[in-house]
């Protein structure tokens, strides 16, 4: 359903009337979604340059819209939107991975490799993938996932299911949990790592992640689940909600996620490959929050190439 009424503006100008569902959203995810299919690079350039407006004056990408507000958005070339066309298999793949769907929330069981959104050399993510398998849809991504890792994503369908679960992630009233292969043996079944977590961004825009005393306040609780020859699959859950969190924990505590690239041991890597692992054991199993007064619990099982590797592993 659209929530804004578009108005001609000449020149091939859109003037956007603003409706309740973008009452309080940023400009720069509002075009986003206004513009389909255009590069986020594009997106971002409008804005910076100045063709942007919101009741006359000139929009920068955080600007907050107001119900009511008149949003100009200068002509987009058909080519340019035409480059950025999803792949269409990669849209079949997003659309038929949906676990849930209700007014307020679309939830789908991510699989490994898609990004939860396009930018960094990723030209379409989940929520673009979405979006073109749902072209009349309103959809904004709740929280991300990391390309390598599979699960439960949630994304809104409406702004106050976006603002409520937005809070309550915040507010470490969500649980997210996710299931993961430590390498090694861990000497407790059950532990909790408590250390904070300090994130920098590198040359080239690559994050990092390490504990620091400078860092967040940072809570994992690990609990294992099954043994496996050199390794231990395990339940994590959050305690807070930190960037690269679960790996940064399983490596501070000596036993880093099996396959992970980035964080983990190399030549435990060499052998997980050997048994069939073709990357990071880490899928994002289960999400439950209570919103509206109504209580929301998704889940997504181990994918069949993570279920395939631990019964070579087993064998």
């Amino acid at each position: 359903m659209q929530t804004a009424t578009s108005l001609d503006g000449g020149q091939g100008v859109r003037i956007v009337e603003i409706g309740p569902e973008r009452d309080g959203q940023r400009v720069d995810n509002a075009l986003m979604t206004l513009l389909k299919g255009v590069p986020r690079s594009l997106v971002y350039r409008i804005l910076r340059t100045g063709q942007v407006r919101i009741n006359g004056k000139r929009a920068k990408p955080e600007t907050r819209l107001a119900l009511g507000d008149m949003l100009r958005i200068p002509p987009v070339r058909v080519a340019e939107r035409e480059e950025n066309v999803a792949p269409s298999g990669m849209v079949k793949a997003v659309a038929d991975s949906v676990i849930f769907e209700d007014k307020h929330f679309l939830v789908i069981d991510k699989p490994v490799g898609i990004a939860a959104h396009g930018g960094s050399g990723v030209s379409h993510g989940a929520i673009e993938l979405l979006r073109a398998a749902r072209p009349n849809e309103h959809l904004e991504l709740v929280h991300r996932l990391d390309r390598d890792t599979s699960g439960v994503l949630v994304l809104a369908r409406s702004r106050s299911g976006l603002t409520g679960l937005q809070a309550l992630i915040r507010d470490n009233d969500v649980v997210k949990q996710y299931l993961c292969l430590m390498t090694g043996t861990p000497r407790k079944a059950k532990f909790d790592v408590n250390a904070p977590l300090l994130k920098s961004v590198l040359h080239g825009g690559e994050r990092m992640v390490r504990v620091d005393d400078g860092g967040k306040p940072s809570l994992t609780f690990f609990q294992e689940l099954e043994q496996y020859p050199g390794s231990r699959l395990m339940q994590a859950t959050l305690g807070t909600g930190r960037t690269h969190q679960i790996r940064v924990h399983a490596q501070y505590v000596g036993h880093p996620l099996a396959g992970d690239p980035k964080y983990g041991d190399e030549e435990a890597n060499k052998r997980f490959r050997a048994k069939g692992l073709k990357r990071m054991f880490l899928h994002a199993s289960r999400m439950s929050f209570d919103l509206g007064g109504k209580n929301y619990d998704f889940s997504a099982p181990l994918p069949d190439d993570l279920k395939a590797f631990l019964d070579n592993l087993r064998g």
